[in-house]
């Protein structure tokens, strides 16, 4: 095998980078838009809709491995695992604008099954791009500085598909009333999700393949290795019921907007306001970890997100501007929220390859990754019994009348419930238990 490069051409960099397209939008649109897509479309009943939402991602993280194993034999056979970001975005595409087709079916029951299906078929064809897509920075370099740069390039990209589609997306149905709506926004992410598969598949052609793998983790060896690790499972603990808060944000917006805020068109204005402060102060974060400390850093994050959440309590009766700085320190406390588990998590590695002599990474890694798609995923299935359980009445045109008890559920939905999950995570921030460099 010849020798890797130590740097990589700026044109593979973001030729790899434009993957962020596919995996930001699927990570964002379903948990968006997909439950009220079903309650105010079809008609489903908001139970149903968040069980219809969360499975086929929980699906997803269960057939990480199985996607892994064939994109590894695939490596072997044809020396690329290309194919597999081609099949896979293109298939992401075709099935997430069938997603929101709407078959019309005329009821509930066999329009919510044409959904599953499409929901499974495309968290099936997600995981064969997603999988070779996080494999690819370890292979195509032998340097740690040129995978971090690498990486770096990505999370822009991602930051930059997150805020397009995430915007984008609710704006596009908003301008284009009713079942329309939904139709042209799925051609259009899906538009974008094949341009970005094209490019990525494209433009790697050239792009060298080294001999290191992704370590294949047996399942005695994960459950050994989380059984040792304490620190590691509290800060797990932590990131996945504050993801789970994330992702009951993310399901209500669309019922905060109408319900509350009395227009459908702010749902837009609200993900960028999340989303725009969390990326303008994401540099800053780590400047303030750095001088007072990264559990410091941490618990200053989380307590701005819950009061940015509290102040959305007041919705119906506060000033629309004060309403929407509410959500923008919502988004600051965010963006800390993402930053420091990271880092703590990467300070945790350190130490425990330090103390054990073994690779902590990528077992690490797979485990995070799927804390955070099952949190994120189960929100919206959250969100959905919140609803249920406050008699929020479905329609096929959003139409419907609520009752209060529906609209005090959005509203504590939104904020209140979100705001606590994410609460409960700083008593697990303990310093005696995360014993690091923190």
């Amino acid at each position: 095998m010849a020798t890797l490069p130590r740097t990589l051409p700026r044109r593979t960099r973001y030729t790899y980078s434009l993957g962020s397209f596919v995996t930001g939008s699927f990570g964002t649109v379903p948990g968006l838009l997909l439950l009220p897509y079903l309650t105010d479309t079809m008609a489903v009943p908001s139970a149903w809709a968040g069980v219809i939402v969360f499975v086929p991602k929980a699906w997803d993280v269960l057939f990480n491995p199985v996607a892994g194993r064939l994109s590894d034999a695939s490596l072997v056979k044809r020396g690329s695992r290309r194919l597999f970001l081609l099949y896979g975005g293109i298939g992401v595409a075709v099935l997430f604008a069938a997603l929101f087709a709407h078959p019309g079916f005329g009821s509930p029951l066999p329009d919510a099954s044409y959904v599953v299906v499409a929901f499974f078929l495309c968290a099936t064809a997600y995981a064969f791009f997603q999988v070779p897509f996080n494999a690819l920075p370890a292979e195509i370099t032998d340097s740690a500085d040129e995978r971090t740069r690498l990486t770096s390039v990505r999370i822009g990209f991602l930051a930059v598909a997150i805020l397009v589609s995430g915007g984008g997306a609710p704006a596009i149905t908003e301008a284009i009333k009713g079942v329309a709506g939904y139709r042209v926004m799925g051609v259009v992410i899906g538009v974008i999700v094949l341009a970005a598969t094209l490019g990525v598949y494209f433009g790697l052609k050239d792009a060298p393949v080294g001999s290191l793998r992704p370590t294949t983790v047996s399942f005695r060896e994960l459950v050994t290795t989380m059984r040792e690790w304490r620190p590691f499972r509290w800060l797990l603990g932590v990131y996945f019921i504050q993801a789970l808060g994330v992702g009951v944000v993310l399901a209500a917006i669309s019922y905060y907007a109408q319900h509350i805020l009395g227009d459908p068109g702010y749902r837009t204005l609200l993900f960028v306001g999340v989303v725009a402060p969390a990326l303008l102060t994401m540099p800053l974060w780590p400047r303030l970890g750095k001088r007072w400390g990264k559990l410091a850093g941490f618990r200053i994050a989380t307590l701005s997100f819950v009061v940015g959440l509290a102040g959305m309590i007041g919705g119906k009766v506060l000033p629309l501007p004060l309403t929407f700085v509410c959500v923008a320190l919502g988004g600051v406390g965010y963006a800390g929220i993402s930053v420091f588990p990271l880092s703590i998590l990467a300070d945790l590695i350190g130490d425990e390859e330090e103390r054990t002599g073994a690779t902590r990474a990528g077992i690490a890694a797979g485990v995070w990754t799927a804390s955070e798609t099952l949190g994120l995923a189960l929100g919206p299935g959250v969100f959905g019994i919140v609803l249920a359980l406050g008699g929020y009445v479905s329609s096929v045109d959003a139409a419907a009348v609520q009752p209060g008890s529906a609209i005090t559920a959005i509203l504590i939905g939104s904020s209140v419930l979100p705001a606590v999950l994410v609460l409960l995570g700083i008593p697990l921030l303990r310093r005696s238990v995360l014993r690091s460099r923190v």
